[in-house]
């Protein structure tokens, strides 16, 4: 759906699906936000399952939307969500470290912050950036030039990686438990794009520092980079727990 000045899903999408999954497996009901809200569907259906669901957004799209700017700081309490969504939103901000720095904040401690963004790693996006010089949906003409003051939708701006937004999520308290994607993205590369696959596994391998590799953490890091959904996904979905 488009207006004049934002854009979101008016159904009920792939990722939203695999978003309701993570926390409709919850046996108990559970205050949740969701930024940006969009048409406000993945709420609704969480309302089903008797969960308390805010939604939160800069558009207008419903009357009991609650207006929050992701570039500003967030208006609700520290720690007052048991559980975050943040679909396909992040890649729209000026500052995504102060979105992520917001979304640990109003998290309870031991609650799941979820977060969709366009995998900028998949192996379509690398060969569309080797070639043309940008991002799978980061073209020149998916953002838009407003003044910095303007509360406008300014499309695709702030691409991010699996690396980043691990790191950022970490130093703001929030621990990566589980990766997920939307789809499959150009599968029919997949037989030709393999063998570049296989030699940054092993080139990766071979640039890890021998301390590293005794290390949990790393190994996980290595294991999530050559995933099928890092490595094929549309969009990242990543599952965090707030320590």
């Amino acid at each position: 759906m488009k207006s004049a000045y934002f854009t979101h899903k008016s159904y009920f999408t792939g990722g939203m699906g695999v978003v309701f999954q993570i926390l409709a497996a919850e046996n108990k009901p559970q205050k949740i936000l969701d930024i940006p809200a969009g048409s406000g569907l993945l709420g609704n259906r969480l309302r089903e399952l008797g969960h308390v669901v805010v939604n939160a957004d800069i558009n207008r799209e419903k009357q009991d939307f609650i207006f929050a700017d992701m570039n500003d700081k967030l208006p609700f309490a520290d720690g007052e969500f048991d559980a975050v969504s943040c679909m396909e939103g992040i890649e729209h901000t000026l500052e995504p470290m102060m979105l992520i720095k917001e979304l640990c904040r109003v998290t309870k401690a031991g609650g799941k912050i979820i977060l969709s963004t366009p995998n900028i790693q998949n192996i379509y996006s690398r060969l569309k950036f080797m070639c043309m010089g940008y991002f799978f949906l980061f073209s020149p003409w998916g953002s838009i030039q407003y003044n910095i003051d303007e509360k406008k939708d300014r499309g695709h701006i702030s691409p991010l990686t699996y690396l980043q937004l691990r790191y950022f999520f970490q130093l703001r308290g929030a621990k990566l438990v589980d990766v997920k994607c939307q789809r499959w993205k150009k599968k029919y590369l997949i037989p030709f794009l393999l063998p570049f696959v296989a030699v940054g596994w092993l080139w990766s391998r071979s640039e890890m520092p021998r301390e590293y590799k005794a290390k949990p953490e790393q190994r996980e890091i290595l294991r999530h980079l050559f995933s099928p959904a890092v490595l094929f996904g549309r969009s990242l979905i990543l599952i965090f727990q707030k320590i």
